[in-house]
């Protein structure tokens, strides 16, 4: 369990192990996906200290946020819910595609937290270089959205059409929306939007939200189910279990998944290095 807050970590991993009679084995590592040094030395770490990893579920992420900047000068909402999940798949594909081509192995999993708040991304959004990432005149909620299509986009036409295809692997790439969720996250309109309208929006969303339990169930099923393999749903966005998404017209526009492709790789790099990316044709 790789998350921030080390008092939120003990509270999720104690109910985990409360729920399971202590069966659970579970390690806690702190990481600020703000900051891609960080996340090169933790994900890194891990890659090379474990022999497999089955499944991957992305849901490190902060609510809509008025403008400000991480530790590496990127809008800090991209460089949390899109920039620092996708350099945690890079650091961890070898695993994930080593432990694919183990004996009798289910293929992997890859499942991103996304949002139906995706359709709400400006339409004149291209991904075109940082300055349009960087932008403080961003509505919170747009800036939001921008990072939910991220993440449809770079499963579609990333992960599935520049790594998975061309390589062959037997991984999985899902996206899901979870639905609006009851938890501390919504307390964030808040801040989002000062005044009437944040209170407002935190007092709805609370009341009209599912319990932590319900939101989990669309990651749960593109992690667990066998439908998935059966009906060759790589790739795929669900927003209920079972319930195939209707994308808006932004996230089925491959030229747009390849710009957001290559400009990831350019922001990333121009933190941590050339070297810091791993080839995604690595093999181990």
């Amino acid at each position: 369990m790789v998350n921030r807050k080390e008092e939120q970590g003990a509270t999720a991993i104690k109910k985990i192990k409360d729920e399971s009679h202590n069966r659970a084995q579970i390690e806690w590592l702190p990481c600020d996906l703000g900051k891609l040094n960080e996340v090169r030395d933790v994900f890194g770490g891990i890659r090379e200290k474990e022999e497999r990893l089955d499944l991957l579920i992305l849901s490190a992420g902060i609510n809509a946020s008025q403008y400000g900047e991480s530790a590496d000068g990127n809008d800090r909402t991209f460089a949390v819910n899109w920039l620092g999940n996708f350099y945690a798949v890079n650091l961890l594909y070898p695993l994930l595609r080593k432990t694919s081509k183990i004996p009798d192995t289910p293929p992997p999993r890859i499942v991103f937290e996304s949002s139906e708040l995706h359709r709400a991304t400006l339409p004149s959004t291209k991904f075109a270089n940082k300055e349009e990432i960087n932008d403080p005149s961003k509505d919170p909620t747009q800036l939001y959205a921008r990072t939910k299509l991220a993440m449809i986009l770079g499963v579609k036409y990333g992960l599935i059409e520049r790594v998975i295809k061309p390589n062959g692997d037997n991984v999985y790439a899902l996206s899901v929306h979870p639905g609006t969720v009851s938890t501390d996250i919504q307390t964030q309109w808040k801040s989002a939007y000062p005044g009437l309208l944040g209170n407002l929006l935190t007092t709805v969303m609370t009341a009209l939200g599912r319990s932590p339990e319900q939101g989990s169930f669309s990651a749960l099923y593109a992690a667990t189910s066998p439908e998935i393999e059966e009906k060759g749903w790589n790739g795929y966005y669900f927003t209920d279990p079972g319930q195939l998404g209707k994308e808006s017209m932004m996230a089925n526009n491959a030229e747009l998944g390849n710009s957001l492709w290559n400009l990831s790789h350019e922001m990333i790099s121009d933190v941590v290095g050339e070297g810091g990316l791993v080839d995604w044709n690595r093999k181990t």
